[in-house]
């Protein structure tokens, strides 16, 4: 039996993207951003962003499909985001997927994109072994998940309860007159200077909160000491190395992630983890997350950079696993779930 040919639709916050996948073969990742248009507003506007996907999303299939060199009646399912993310951004690119599913007669796929941030590994690595774990990262997720099967059992075993450590370096980006969005500024930043030099707090990592937060995460007081320490600094007229206070936030972020993440791993007697989300691309994340995985001997898997940020491939991988799975298709009034939750691969 050949592997299915999968469009997949991802438009959940200010990238519009298109992928088309056949098996573990990309025959095209198209993908359109609107981040640019955001960044003097210092964070992404929804309205803005979905006027955007509205924009783009016809020229980005058909670049897609002319890439790929099919014609779109060759495909065999129709894989989409449905949430979690932006209300209205998810209302475009789910209007667009029901509308060809039903149009070329496919069975239409609605996915939780979190989840296909770990599937998309699959294109790089082979396979997941499962059970594994998961460790996702982006602006607006920070979660740890036990994958016992990436089509239908993803439990969540840890979340922020505050900001998302991709929020956290865009917030802490834009008091430090960086701009946006800071996760690339500040790595690169960061490359310079000292990340010993300021020893920022470590987010629920105290003995008393171990019980109740072993695997949680939390980075909004990391963002108010390091406002904190310039503030002070800046009425002293002290003078501030950039590089450094870089350096020992992305330190401090670094080190949380890894060391809950493994412990994680540990409590679950998990070999394998996958990680996945934006701030994978971050080198100090991915150093300590290496080093610390090596010393346990857990294996790390990580796909490439240009897949690990939000992707049309991602959403056609996932969809490709529902099929090869024998998962049933979403009816075509499926709603977008803004705040679709872990457990639910697809709707």
């Amino acid at each position: 039996m050949s592997e299915p040919l999968i469009l997949g639709i991802e438009s959940s916050c200010d990238e519009t993207g298109v992928g088309i996948v056949r098996g573990h073969e990309i025959l095209a990742n198209e993908v359109a951003s609107s981040v640019e248009e955001h960044a003097r507003f210092g964070g992404v506007v929804p309205e803005i962003a979905s006027r955007a996907h509205l924009e783009s999303f016809g020229p980005t299939l058909a670049r897609a499909v002319e890439t790929a060199g099919i014609d779109l009646s060759e495909i065999d399912a129709v894989a989409v985001t449905a949430g979690p993310g932006l209300t209205g951004a998810l209302v475009v690119g789910l209007s667009a997927a029901k509308t060809l599913a039903y149009a070329l007669n496919k069975p239409l796929y609605g996915v939780n994109h979190l989840i296909a941030h770990v599937g998309v590994d699959t294109l790089d690595h082979g396979p997941l072994p499962q059970p594994c774990a998961a460790l996702l990262v982006s602006g607006g997720h920070t979660s740890i998940l036990h994958v016992e099967d990436i089509a239908t059992r993803v439990t969540e075993i840890g979340s922020t309860i505050d900001d998302a450590a991709g929020e956290a370096y865009d917030k802490v980006a834009r008091l430090l007159g960086l701009g946006y969005p800071g996760g690339l500024i500040i790595d690169q930043l960061a490359s310079e200077g000292d990340p010993k030099a300021i020893r920022f707090p470590r987010g629920l990592t105290a003995p008393h909160d171990r019980e109740k937060h072993r695997f949680n995460f939390s980075f909004s007081g990391l963002k108010t000491a390091v406002a904190r320490w310039v503030e002070i600094r800046r009425r002293d007229g002290e003078v501030i190395v950039l590089e450094d206070v870089a350096a020992s936030f992305q330190e401090a972020v670094g080190d949380v992630l890894s060391a809950k993440t493994v412990d994680a791993c540990q409590h679950l007697s998990v070999d394998t983890l996958v990680l996945g989300g934006g701030v994978a691309a971050n080198s100090r994340v991915r150093s300590l997350l290496e080093s610390r995985c090596g010393e346990a001997g857990i294996t790390l898997r990580r796909p490439k950079p240009g897949l690990c940020t939000d992707n049309g491939v991602m959403i056609a991988v996932l969809g490709s696993q529902l099929v090869r799975a024998g998962v049933q298709p979403s009816p075509l009034d499926i709603s977008p779930d803004s705040s679709m939750p872990i457990s639910t691969v697809s709707i």
